[in-house]
């Protein structure tokens, strides 16, 4: 077994300081070490545990390679979930769900900020920046989340996932209008190809007879896209930590949603099962999911190399909603999201930049 060729490697020595272990039996495995790797010390890092020797060996990945770890991480928690939004709306509402995932967020956030020395940045911030920050926090966690959770309390998965996924596209649109762009033919024809995407899904393949079963969780859907897209863009305008300022956007996005739960909803405290999706919400979807994403961002040679995995990513949520939610993926569903990113990937090409850079 040759670690040299894709990997940093080199043996342990006395009070050296390796970033990962890789314990390997000797017994099983034939570890070969470039000479100018060697410590001759090394011989001396050999334990045994039950009648086993190891070899305590420190590999290093590289960066690229760390970078693509983190990235799928992250595609892989967020094609999990739209099963997971599912599930737990069987035994909490979508306000309930809501105001319980963003009190886990904000703590994971919260520990986050501590763990990372960034408290005293707080401080740092002016009045508008705080009201700015207020602002934020309507659009997201407040507004997109109320919103997108009850549009999948009422439509399939299937279809309220590649629905939102049609953020992107709000992004580019609210670009060429706020932002001022050129506006191509190609940018225009993009559009038009995703949002036929959009109505393949929504009529279920009945494009013809125009037959939609849940126009108003299509609507709220789409809607929720819109005002991801609207957030993506005034984000891009704040230049103070990511960290903090998400912190700071779910804080007062917070206080709204502990106001408007108790006047829509109740407060109930939530079943076992409904505690567990809150959980992954909260810890995952809503916090460390983009801290993670922003990691592989900086680590990677370029935004391209990382960001062009995530169209794996609602591909692999349907795998996960037909396994998990127990929903038979149509046709329909794969048509449409196959059409709705072939218009994302023209958009790209239309404006010779990564949106997610």
């Amino acid at each position: 077994m040759d670690l040299t060729n894709s990997y940093n490697t080199s043996i342990i020595g006395p009070g050296q300081h390796a970033d990962t272990l890789v314990l390997l039996d000797t017994r099983l495995y034939s570890v070969t070490l470039k000479k100018k790797d060697w410590i001759a010390s090394s011989l001396n890092k050999r334990i045994q545990i039950g009648g086993t020797v190891f070899l305590i060996i420190s590999v290093s990945l590289d960066r690229q390679t760390r970078a693509y770890i983190y990235a799928v991480s992250v595609i892989l928690i967020w094609a999990t979930v739209a099963s997971v939004f599912k599930l737990s709306l069987r035994y909490v509402d979508y306000l309930q769900l809501l105001l319980y995932s963003t009190a886990v967020s904000l703590f994971i956030l919260f520990v986050l900020l501590i763990a990372q020395k960034k408290i005293y940045l707080l401080k740092t911030y002016s009045g508008k920046q705080y009201i700015q920050s207020l602002l934020m926090g309507i659009l997201n966690p407040f507004l997109y989340y109320m919103v997108l959770f009850k549009a999948y309390s009422l439509l399939p998965a299937q279809q309220a996932q590649p629905l939102n996924y049609t953020w992107p596209i709000m992004v580019v649109v609210l670009s060429l209008l706020v932002l001022h762009q050129r506006i191509r033919i190609l940018n225009i024809l993009a559009v038009v190809i995703s949002f036929c995407g959009v109505l393949v899904i929504t009529t279920q393949g009945d494009i013809q007879n125009f037959h939609i079963e849940n126009l108003w969780g299509i609507i709220l859907a789409l809607g929720s896209a819109f005002i991801w897209a609207l957030f993506w863009i005034l984000n891009l305008w704040d230049k103070r930590d990511n960290v903090v300022k998400l912190f700071l956007n779910f804080s007062f996005g917070f206080i709204f949603i502990l106001l408007v739960t108790p006047l829509l909803s109740s407060l109930p405290p939530p079943p076992l099962y409904g505690l567990v999706g809150i959980a992954y919400i909260g810890v995952f979807e809503m916090g460390i999911s983009f801290v993670i994403w922003m990691k592989a961002l900086s680590l990677s040679h370029t935004t391209a190399q990382v960001s062009n995995l995530i169209y794996i990513s609602p591909f692999v949520s349907l795998v996960f909603i037909h396994f998990f939610v127990g929903e038979i993926i149509q046709a329909s569903t794969v048509l449409g999201l196959c059409i709705i990113v072939l218009g994302i990937l023209m958009q790209y090409y239309a404006s010779h930049r990564y949106i997610f850079s």
